[in-house]
């Protein structure tokens, strides 16, 4: 198409619009600022469902059951996964406003080789579906994979970590994710405008002087924008292949949704990273909505039904896992995360009425996982959406909140997050996932001189173990710090070789072709383990902790006299350790060079993972016993927070997040009555809880305002609970999904009944 065209095109798809730099160069956040309208209302304006939406969404319900039951609904085993591999498929033709699907049918999931045969083959044997020899041999002998190019490149001191469980987690055997395509620039200008601006930036390389010391990362790049230009056009021939020709910018709310939701179909058609998430579309959306309610081309309730079948899209994004993957990402998450309010750098609150539309899906559809509600929480927000957010929170248990005053000043007001709590300017920043270590498993290893405490390998810095009858934490801490540096030099080592293999061979094409040339690039590691070893370091400090050892030497158990003030009770003894941890592995983490010299950060989460921690962890100095799962993210040791809701909320608050800018997450679980005696109390007071924790400089809350009885009624009726929601570490789940181990776990963690 002509650049005389491409101009034409959007002229008539612009029409109303304020100009400004987003005219003239790809700038998303021009365009919304230029355009938003702030809403400052309640949620009385908002549509129930219409029946059309109740009739499509009852087409996937009724196939819960059997997807449950099966583990996946259905496979297609055969074809390797494009943007262009599978026929369209639709969840009603003559109904769905919004179309497009994964595979050629609901729910059916696809199979991506390009990440490691290895685990596809598994995941297909597990279910019992066939697996191809033909794809087998392509796989395995003609075309190598990441997780071929991975282990071909490790270390045998990075195998013996990841052996261990001290480093775990990786996203050596499944999909990185944690990237998110500027999904809104494919609605905003169109296809062959960004192809055009991509062969600019490719034409700018190619005009570089010969720079030895830029030729590698100069001819990478080439051949990168090459594919992704590549990529951009089968965007353009999926689309096609429903009917629509997405090469010009949308013209109306309806467009809008549609050109942007296929960008983001595109890329989990072409990756199935562990995080997929969306960014920040609701006030995009709402200026061509807006839009067409002014001109009365929509009417409110369309509008909504819009917005409906947008989610039900999102809601079944659908991956193909290993029962491994299954372990430490429990619940078949896919993050399809979407970020919602904030304030813009203006003041203005970047709250529009389809942000209240978003949340609204929630009634309409009733609660769900997907995709991962994620509300930008300031105490400037508008108190009418503010209450809203509350109310949805008390019934649904579905959204996190994630402070938009800690994250504006370093990322700016276009902010979204990938996955659970990683935040990043969208469209201009990416990171390399990194999963995350176990720091209770390293102060094991430093009573231990680096052996394992279960296996009795010698896998970290041979250093002879602690020998005195009594800890002594001045000893604990010397050699705790040895073996922290051998392990974050280890660590980094790992995510290196990762991502260098991720680039090569299971590189997103679509979603960097939605990204500037120029992207700032984070590597983010984590620590899981946090709640553990903080109380460990307090026992050792504060009581007299003994060590109980083998017939070998190795120290296998502890006994503790007297008591220790535990991490999570807003007791500076006991968070100024946890403090410390985070900031001295993130001192650690930065000493080592990364891969295309992204940038150090840290989050302090676990995902469902606690459970695979614990269980590769043995008995710990706080008294917890070989086995047993850790805290979610940062939350303290279960029911070790006994000073109510407040106080453990402001434990957590103590961390700090320039030293974990990867995101710390906390996942709270409070009764109603503790919130308060009627429901406007409950919404009055969860709001001022939002208000005051994020004033206190905490970071994320996962709420949950449940009663033990309904999650036990549920692990015994599930049939009665399809829809029940929870959050837990970073992201929510439907609590029937879990196994039964880890909704044990949910019900081991403090129910406050109490503020």
């Amino acid at each position: 198409m002509s650049t005389q065209h491409i101009e034409k095109t959007a002229a008539g798809a612009w029409e109303g619009f304020k100009g400004g730099l987003w005219r003239d160069s790809v700038d998303v956040r021009d365009f919304i600022q230029q355009n938003y309208t702030p809403y400052l209302g309640d949620s009385s304006f908002l549509a129930g469902p219409t029946e059309r939406t109740t009739a499509v969404w009852k087409k996937i319900t009724d196939r819960f059951p059997e997807e449950r039951a099966k583990g996946v609904y259905d496979v297609a085993h055969d074809i390797p996964s494009t943007i262009t591999a599978h026929a369209p498929g639709w969840i009603d033709r003559d109904r769905d406003l919004i179309v497009g699907l994964q595979t050629d049918a609901p729910l059916k999931r696809a199979i991506m080789p390009y990440g490691g045969w290895r685990m596809v083959a598994g995941a297909l044997e597990t279910y019992g579906y066939p697996v191809s020899a033909e794809l087998e041999k392509v796989f395995t002998e003609y075309r190598k994979t990441h997780n071929a190019g991975v282990f071909d490149a490790y270390t045998p001191q990075i195998r013996a970590a990841r052996k261990a469980g001290i480093v775990t987690g990786l996203p050596d055997a499944y999909g990185r994710g944690r990237i998110i395509g500027d999904y809104r620039r494919v609605a905003l200008y169109g296809v062959d405008r960004l192809i055009e601006a991509k062969l600019a930036e490719k034409s700018e390389l190619d005009r570089l002087p010969s720079d030895p010391a830029l030729l590698e990362e100069t001819i990478r790049e080439r051949e990168e924008l090459a594919e992704q230009v590549r990529a951009l056009g089968e965007l353009k021939q999926m689309a096609a292949a429903y009917g629509y020709d997405i090469s010009g910018p949308a013209g109306t709310g309806r467009e809008a949704i549609q050109w942007l939701y296929f960008a983001y179909l595109a890329a989990v058609k072409e990756q199935n990273g562990a995080a997929m998430s969306l960014g920040r579309t609701s006030t995009f959306v709402d200026v061509y909505l807006q839009r067409d309610l002014d001109s009365g081309l929509l009417t409110e309730e369309q509008a909504q039904e819009l917005v409906d079948d947008f989610i039900i899209k999102l809601r079944i994004v659908r991956f193909l896992r290993t029962p491994e993957y299954d372990e430490l990402f429990s619940g078949d998450p896919t993050w399809v995360t979407e970020s919602i309010g904030g304030i813009g750098e203006d003041g203005r609150p970047l709250v529009t009425r389809s942000s209240f539309r978003y949340l609204q899906t929630l009634y309409n559809l009733g609660p769900a996982p997907e995709p991962n509600m994620t509300v930008f929480w300031s105490p400037g927000l508008p108190q009418g959406f503010k209450e809203f957010c509350a109310q949805v929170s008390i019934d649904t248990s579905s959204v996190q909140y994630e402070s938009d005053e800690l994250m504006r000043p370093r990322f700016g007001d276009d902010t979204a997050i990938a996955c659970c709590v990683s935040a990043m300017t969208v469209g201009k920043q990416m990171q390399f996932f990194g999963a995350r270590v176990n720091l209770a498993k390293t102060l094991l290893y430093a009573v231990n001189g680096g052996r394992d405490e279960k296996s009795g390998a010698q896998v970290g810095p041979e250093s002879g173990p602690i020998t005195s009858e009594v800890l002594d934490f001045d000893e604990v801490m010397a050699r705790f710090d040895q073996q922290m540096d051998w392990l974050a030099a280890t660590y980094v080592h790992a995510l290196n070789v990762i991502h260098f293999m991720h680039d090569k061979y299971a590189y997103e094409r679509i979603e960097m072709a939605l990204h500037d040339r120029a992207v700032r690039r984070t590597m983010a590691c984590g620590i899981a383990g946090l709640s553990v070893a903080a109380d460990s370091l307090s026992a050792i400090k504060y009581a007299r902790v003994s060590p109980v050892r083998d017939e070998t030497g190795l120290v296998t158990d502890y006994l503790i006299e007297g008591e220790y003030p535990a991490y999570g009770n807003n007791d500076d003894r006991a968070d100024e350790l946890a403090v410390w941890l985070v900031e001295e592995f993130m001192k650690k983490v930065r000493k080592h060079p990364t891969y295309r010299n992204a940038e150090h950060t840290q989050s302090v989460l676990t995902i469902t993972s606690n459970v695979v921690y614990g269980k590769k962890t043995g008995n710990t100095p706080d008294g917890r016993r070989a086995g047993e799962p850790f805290s979610p993210g940062a939350n303290p040791m279960n029911g070790r927070d006994s000073h109510g809701y407040v106080a453990s909320a402001l434990s957590v608050a103590k961390l700090p997040y320039q030293d974990a800018e990867d995101g710390i997450s906390l996942t709270n679980t409070v009764t109603p009555d503790a919130l308060g005696r009627t429901p406007e109390e409950r919404i009055r007071n969860l709001a001022g809880v939002l208000d005051g924790y994020m004033a206190s400089n905490g970071f994320h809350m996962n709420v949950n305002v449940l009663n033990r009885d309904t999650l036990l009624d549920a692990m015994e009726h599930p049939e009665n609970y399809p829809q029940l929601t929870i959050r837990v570490s970073g992201y929510a789940v439907n609590f029937v999904r879990l196994t039964r181990e880890q909704q044990l776990d949910v019900l081991n963690r403090t129910f406050h009944g109490a503020l």
